[in-house]
């Protein structure tokens, strides 16, 4: 008999309903992210900001036992050991995590169980994180006594404040789903039973809207998340003016005028 073949950690993908998903793919890890997985989310995320079909990006974990546990530890003693290692493994981290957040469509995490570490952070460059409210939140650093990048702890402090932060990071304690909602972490919980279908229809609801409208949407908020030195209002503006001249805008009045829904192509 043929023995099956291993199972290779990957970040999935897949498109249905105008909805891109990726799918952290290690479920005997607890989805645990490699280095190769860090890697190929940067060319998904391309792919999915170039397929018209697209309005929103799912980031999600396999199975319904985790979202991710963070780095693969088994990877520690190859690819963070030794300072060109670790600087090689940082730069695919921040590069897939800069690609989340910078995404030119909405991005949205949606976490069954554990959210832990660098799972954690990934998260956290979603722009909304949903979560059943079995789920649980941790950034373990300070009990493993690694550090924690410059760069993570100033996107979280970005998203929640600092003193969710120093607690989180601080304490290294594992919050519960209220807990997370009270910090900002998640945005919304679900029980296992009304989940899939809260955020499916939230999924529906974004992608029946405008595309353009969304870009410059998302656009804006990527802006506001810069120094204001470096900010580009006037790319903003673009896509703004875009909206206006479009057909989509025309067939929006249209559709208010004659009491349907609009059927926007993103023209």
């Amino acid at each position: 008999m043929t023995e099956p073949a291993p199972h290779t950690p990957s970040v999935r993908y897949a498109v249905a309903g105008g909805v891109a998903t990726l799918t952290i793919d290690q479920p005997a890890k607890m989805n645990a992210m490699t280095f190769d997985m860090w890697s190929s989310v940067p060319g998904l995320v391309k792919q999915a900001e170039e397929d018209r079909s697209v309005r929103v990006i799912v980031v999600t974990g396999a199975g319904d036992k985790a979202f991710c546990a963070g780095a693969d530890i088994s990877q520690f003693g190859a690819k963070r050991t030794g300072e060109e290692a670790v600087r090689a493994y940082d730069e695919a981290v921040a590069n897939g995590m800069a690609a989340i957040h910078d995404a030119a469509k909405p991005t949205i995490a949606v976490i069954r169980g554990i959210c832990f570490g660098g799972g954690c952070a990934l998260a956290l460059t979603c722009d909304l994180r949903f979560a059943t409210t079995d789920s649980r939140f941790r950034v373990p650093a300070a009990r493993l006594g690694l550090g924690y990048g410059f760069s993570s702890v100033k996107m979280m402090v970005k998203k929640l404040g600092v003193a969710a932060v120093a607690d989180i990071l601080i304490s290294a304690r594992i919050l519960d789903s209220a807990d997370a909602e009270r910090a900002r972490v998640i945005h919304r919980a679900w029980s296992r039973e009304a989940f899939d279908g809260e955020v499916q229809a939230y999924l529906d609801t974004v992608a029946a809207n405008a595309p353009l409208t969304l870009a410059a949407i998302k656009r804006s908020l990527v802006e506001l998340s810069r120094p204001e030195a470096e900010q580009d209002a006037e790319a903003v503006d673009a896509l703004v003016a875009r909206c206006f001249a479009s057909a989509d805008y025309k067939e929006g009045q249209r559709a208010f005028l004659e009491k349907r829904l609009p059927d926007f192509r993103g023209e």
